[in-house]
């Protein structure tokens, strides 16, 4: 067997396979409690190979390939922004991801406060005193990044870890 060699991103939708071949018994769907033994315990032995400003780098830049590759094949870039928030509030609430909720939105500068309630990464979890949410700070600019095609950086404000009840996240877009 070759050990793969590579420094670009090469995952793709396709990558995620076929759900309904794949899994004929048991779908699509997996619970959060599966999914978040997988986050966390990732980021525990990235923490402990690499500190943990390298490895919430590394979930923000995760993050952002997931959020570009989820605008991408289930969101309609060509939508007016009305249009397209409230097509992201749906299809993250029916992915079971959480509830995204706008708290506002200034466009022309492209500044936005958006909350996530019921969200998949800490809602439930005991309080820490931080925000948790790296993989999510990435999704989000990497869903604005492809919808507006210029950069975002998002940063968690407000996390369930940090005592919140929702995950707020300040976006902001660069020209």
């Amino acid at each position: 067997m070759v050990k793969e060699k590579r420094d670009y991103h090469k995952f793709a939708w396709q990558d995620l396979g076929d759900l309904e071949k794949g899994r004929p018994n048991l779908g699509a769907n997996v619970p959060v409690l599966a999914y978040r033994l997988l986050q966390y315990t990732l980021r525990d032995a990235m923490i402990s190979e690499l500190g943990v400003d390298k490895a919430d780098e590394l979930f923000i830049r995760a993050g952002r390939l997931a959020g570009v590759q989820f605008c991408r094949n289930l969101l309609d870039r060509d939508a007016a922004f009305q249009e397209f928030t409230a097509q992201l509030q749906r299809v993250l609430r029916e992915q079971a991801i959480g509830i995204l909720r706008i708290e506002e939105a200034d466009q022309e500068n492209m500044r936005f406060t958006l909350t996530v309630a019921e969200d998949l990464d800490c809602s439930g979890m005991p309080c820490t005193d931080e925000v948790v949410c790296k993989y999510d700070e990435g999704f989000l600019a990497g869903i604005l990044e492809e919808y507006t095609g210029k950069p975002f950086v998002a940063k968690e404000i407000d996390c369930w870890a940090s005592g919140d009840r929702v995950c707020r996240f300040e976006v902001r877009g660069h020209r």
